[in-house]
C-alpha cells in the first residue's frame, strides 16, 4: 500500500485584504484524498505558523502551504528551513514579494495548481543577527515605511505609496558603514537594503539584478534624495531600473557587518523589528526546498498603466 503525502496548510485569517473563510474547502478539494492527507489550520496568533510548521516536520509531511502574506510566509519557511519539506506559498497578502520573485501567480486557483505541479526548487535565505529573511532586509526608509504600515488595517499597494510620501519627508539619512570580503563602504544613506530576493513586494524592485539561487544578496545604498528625485527614483523602482540611479551603489556578497550611529529599526521581509548598531547579514546558499511553477512566464517591467495600477488598484 502506497503511503499517501501528507500536506499541512496554514491560513493567516488576518493577512491582505481578502476574506479566506472558503479556503479551507477549496484547499482541501483540490488534492486528490487517495494519493495526499491534507491537514489545514488557521493561525490565531503571532508565531503560530512556525509552530504548526514544526509540527510538520516532526509528522514527516511532505509539503507545507503557506496561506498569506510575507509575514506569514516568512513565518512559515523560517521552521522549514534546512530540513526535506517543501514549501507551497498560495500569496494572500497586498505585498507578496517571494511569491512574486518565485513567479507564483497572486490568483487564488492558479497558484495552488502551482503547488499540484510537484515542481520543487531549492531557494537560499538570509540570516540577519538571529532573524531569518527571504527576501530583503534593511534599514533607513524602508524600515520607517515598513513601519508606518505595521498595525494598520487598511492594507494595499496604495496605502504603501502613501507612506513612502509621508515617510520621505519625516526621514533623516542616517551614516552607515557596510563592511564585507568585497571591501568597505562609509558613507551616509537613504536606504541600505540586503536583498536576497529582487524585490520588497508590490512589483518594487530594489536589487532587479537579485538571484535567488545564487548564494549572494545584492546590498543596495541608496544616498539622500531630495524632492526632485522621487518621480525618477519611483519609476526606476518600479521598471526594474532602480541599479541606473546616479545615486545607486550595490555590493554583491554573502555577508557582510553594518555598523549605524545609533540603534533603530529594521525591516525583515516587511516586517519591522529594532535591532542594535551592529547588524550582522549571512546568505545561506539553497537552503529551503519551495514548490515553484514549471514553467514561469517571462515577466517584463511593467509599462507606466501597470505601474498606475499597481499603486491605485
Amino acid at each position: 500500500m502506497t503511503c499517501k503525502k501528507k500536506i499541512y496548510a496554514i491560513i493567516n485569517p488576518a493577512s491582505g485584504t481578502s476574506k479566506k473563510q472558503n479556503l479551507p474547502h477549496k484547499i482541501a478539494e483540490k488534492f486528490d484524498a487517495h494519493e495526499f492527507d491534507v491537514h489545514i489550520f488557521i493561525t490565531g496568533y503571532a508565531g503560530h505558523g512556525y509552530e504548526i510548521a514544526k509540527q510538520a516536520i516532526a509528522d514527516k509531511a511532505t509539503y507545507v502551504i503557506a496561506v498569506g502574506g510575507d509575514g506569514t510566509v516568512n513565518e512559515v519557511a523560517s521552521a522549514l528551513v534546512n530540513s526535506d519539506i517543501a514549501l507551497g506559498i498560495i500569496p494572500m497578502g497586498s505585498g507578496n514579494g517571494l511569491g512574486r520573485d518565485l513567479n507564483i501567480p497572486i490568483d487564488f486557483k492558479k497558484a495552488l495548481n502551482v503547488i499540484t505541479e510537484e515542481n520543487i526548487i531549492d531557494i537560499d535565505y538570509g540570516k540577519v543577527n538571529d532573524k531569518i529573511f527571504f527576501c530583503t532586509c534593511g534599514m533607513g526608509f524602508d524600515a520607517e515605511v515598513a513601519a508606518k504600515a505595521s498595525g494598520k488595517k487598511s492594507r494595499g499597494s496604495f496605502m504603501y505609496f502613501k507612506n513612502m510620501l509621508e515617510t520621505f519627508f519625516q526621514q533623516k539619512p542616517e551614516r552607515f558603514e557596510i563592511i564585507c570580503p568585497q571591501g568597505t563602504i562609509e558613507d551616509k544613506a537613504f536606504v541600505v537594503t540586503c536583498a536576497n530576493a529582487s524585490q520588497y513586494g508590490y512589483n518594487a524592485h530594489i536589487a532587479p539584478h537579485a538571484d535567488i539561487q545564487d548564494g549572494m544578496m545584492n546590498i543596495a545604498i541608496l544616498k539622500p534624495l531630495t524632492v526632485l528625485d522621487i518621480p525618477q527614483t519611483s519609476l526606476q523602482l518600479f521598471t526594474k531600473k532602480i541599479d541606473e540611479n546616479s545615486k545607486m551603489t550595490e555590493l554583491i556578497t554573502n555577508k557582510a557587518t553594518i555598523r549605524r550611529e545609533r540603534e533603530g529599526l529594521i525591516h525583515i521581509d516587511g516586517d519591522p523589528i529594532k535591532m542594535g548598531t551592529e547588524i550582522n547579514v549571512e546568505i545561506i546558499p539553497l537552503g529551503l526546498k519551495v514548490l515553484v511553477p514549471k514553467n514561469p512566464p517571462k515577466k517584463n517591467p511593467l509599462s507606466p498603466l501597470e505601474i498606475l495600477a499597481t499603486v491605485f488598484g
